[in-house]
């Protein structure tokens, strides 16, 4: 496997016509983390999954916090280019097309940050447990980029001013959100797996 920067998997596709898949951990996750959950959303589909580079007691994240809800801008700022500089150059060692980022917690936020900075490295994004970590300046075109995000009713990890901003900046920069709250928490439930299956499925077609 081809050194691109981040230590990572890449499954190759097993099936025609599939989007490609960019997964995103969360803190502490790896690599490897969430391989069942790209198979699962979409069986067949090439799966792209690095490992954040930075530690936090020793757990992996994909950029640095100063504490909970508190993050250092300038960190994200240079690890989502450094992310975004990953998926060109695996698109190119890999063959595929530009991915559907699936992230969560940690991994959802950067996944924002690459959509409100570099939208032209993803075909769009699934958001687990997302919230908005800095504010876009400028406003990126996201031009009916197709977006979901699934929040926690009772998810004590992200607040609510967090999770409205990010849906009130998406709509903003024109993407194409589709927005659930779900009785659950921080945690990751088989109804955020259905529901995100199907928006997969319908979300991309032309």
């Amino acid at each position: 496997m081809p050194d691109l920067g981040f230590i990572h998997r890449f499954i190759r596709a097993s099936a025609p016509g599939l989007p490609a898949l960019l997964l995103l951990h969360g803190t502490g996750g790896d690599e490897n983390d969430l391989i069942p959950l790209g198979q699962a959303l979409s069986p067949g589909s090439a799966l792209l999954s690095p490992r954040g580079k930075v530690l936090e007691n020793g757990m992996p994240r994909f950029f640095r916090r100063l504490g909970p809800g508190q993050f250092d801008l300038d960190d994200l700022k240079t690890r989502t280019a450094e992310l975004a500089d990953f998926i060109q150059s695996a698109r190119e060692a890999y063959g595929i097309d530009r991915p559907v980022a699936v992230g969560f917690s940690n991994g959802a936020n950067i996944a924002a940050s690459l959509l409100l900075s570099r939208p032209e490295v993803l075909a769009g994004a699934i958001l687990l447990r997302g919230m908005l970590a800095v504010e876009p300046a400028p406003m990126p075109a996201l031009n009916g980029k197709p977006v979901l995000l699934l929040s926690g009713a009772s998810d004590t990890m992200i607040s609510a001013a967090g999770r409205d901003r990010l849906v009130a900046t998406l709509q903003q920069a024109g993407a194409a959100l589709s927005y659930k709250i779900l009785p659950s928490g921080h945690n990751f439930t088989q109804n955020d797996l259905t529901i995100a299956t199907h928006w997969l499925k319908t979300a991309l077609e032309p």
